[in-house]
């Protein structure tokens, strides 16, 4: 792992840092802060009497913000305290739909909508006094929809800009469903990171005995959309690579999509190998349980799916099915977005844990630092990958 000393962290700091963990993102933005905590009080006392890191080492960087509502569903945002030349970090996560609130009397569950709303909410309680305002949003609010086929809407690109005109400076965002719809917004920070690395550690950490080569192991895009992921990691561990391509009936449309009637794949063979199946999110978790159908079909060995987010819309009764038909062995997602109880007890459930990554993230640009070092996993990967090999703890 990329260690913070190993970092230049010279500049001076934009402004005395800020986070803003927004209701949903609380436990995310706890562990994030624990992290600056502890690594600012490593270096506190070199910088104690130095005016220009006043405000440098702190107890917790946690913003007292409250979005409340009133009886008619409507809210405010509030801050509890000054945030006057702060340079401050939002997190949102808009998936996370276990947060209810009342409307006239009737229980309502948070939607993305609302969440979006809650950020720009808080934006405005801030009022232009912060010195940069960066929004970390690990699911990108309408992401889905980010390009247009016939008359439709571009959501995406208009919460981008509308941030923007906000006074945004930047926004950081995890493995958007098309990174190009960052061209809305040409003149501001957008990056999009893949947890490449943690998936591969998590991998890692859960199974000994993997055989990481290209005659064992091949790397599968369960899409055509999803083949840079695939590639990138066939590339980095040295793997084959394999997808497949959605056959849609395209004379019907079905909930807004055109039905999936197969799932046809490309590549060489992957019998008595195992298979990692990479792709952003698993939501209904159809595709990826038939494309594991498929490759057990043809006969492959070990079956692990790795997705940014699982957001599981429809359950997990048909995984668990799934699971005990020995159709996959494991399902790793990070823990970016709400992650239900239920998902976190599941046997072949491994959760990817991105706190200590965004907390790099956050110093290095409070440092006004270049993250371009952090963006890139592939010696992180290298590194991991030849601990393994010796039978070190990873």
């Amino acid at each position: 792992m990329l260690r913070r000393n190993e970092r230049n962290l010279e500049n001076i700091p934009v402004g005395a840092l800020g986070i803003v963990a927004l209701d949903g993102c609380k436990e995310m933005g706890k562990r994030v802060d624990d992290y600056i905590v502890k690594w600012r009080r490593e270096d506190g006392p070199e910088y104690k009497n130095d005016i220009v890191f006043n405000g440098y080492e702190r107890d917790t960087y946690l913003v007292n913000a409250k979005v409340p509502r009133f009886g008619s569903g409507e809210a405010k945002g509030i801050l509890g305290e000054s945030v006057r030349g702060r340079d401050l970090y939002l997190m949102v996560d808009v998936c996370n739909y276990s947060l209810t609130y009342s409307l006239t009397g009737h229980m309502n569950h948070m939607s993305p909508d609302d969440h979006y709303q809650n950020l720009k909410r808080v934006i405005a309680a801030i009022g232009g006094k912060g010195r940069r305002i960066n929004v970390i949003m690990p699911f990108l609010y309408e992401s889905r929809q980010h390009k247009r086929s016939g008359r439709e809407s571009l959501d995406c690109a208009l919460a981008l800009q509308e941030l923007v005109r906000m006074g945004v400076d930047n926004i950081i965002t995890f493995d958007a469903h098309d990174p190009r719809v960052q061209n809305a917004i040409p003149l501001s920070g957008f990056e999009t990171v893949r947890p490449t690395y943690q998936f591969i550690k998590g991998l890692l950490r859960h199974f000994k005995d993997l055989q990481i080569d290209s005659g064992h192991m091949m790397a599968i895009s369960p899409d055509e959309g999803a083949t840079e992921r695939a590639i990138y990691l066939a590339n980095v561990l040295n793997l084959d690579m394999g997808m497949f391509y959605k056959r849609r009936d395209y004379t019907k449309i079905v909930n807004g999509r055109n039905p999936i009637v197969a799932h046809e794949f490309l590549g060489s063979s992957v019998e008595g190998k195992d298979v990692i199946i990479l792709d952003d999110m698993i939501s209904s978790g159809d595709s990826i349980l038939d494309v594991a159908r498929q490759l057990k079909q043809r006969k492959a060995k070990r079956i692990f799916a790795a997705a940014t987010f699982g957001l599981f819309t429809n359950g997990m009764d048909k995984f668990d099915k799934a699971y005990e038909d020995g159709l996959f062995d494991a399902i790793l997602t990070t823990n970016l977005i709400y992650q239900t109880p239920e998902l976190l007890e599941k046997p072949y459930y491994i959760s990817c844990d991105m706190s200590k990554y965004i907390a790099l993230m956050i110093d290095t640009l409070n440092h006004d630092g270049s993250i371009s070092s952090i963006l890139d996993p592939n010696e992180r990967i290298q590194n991991v990958i030849q601990k393994y090999g010796r039978g070190e703890d990873i």
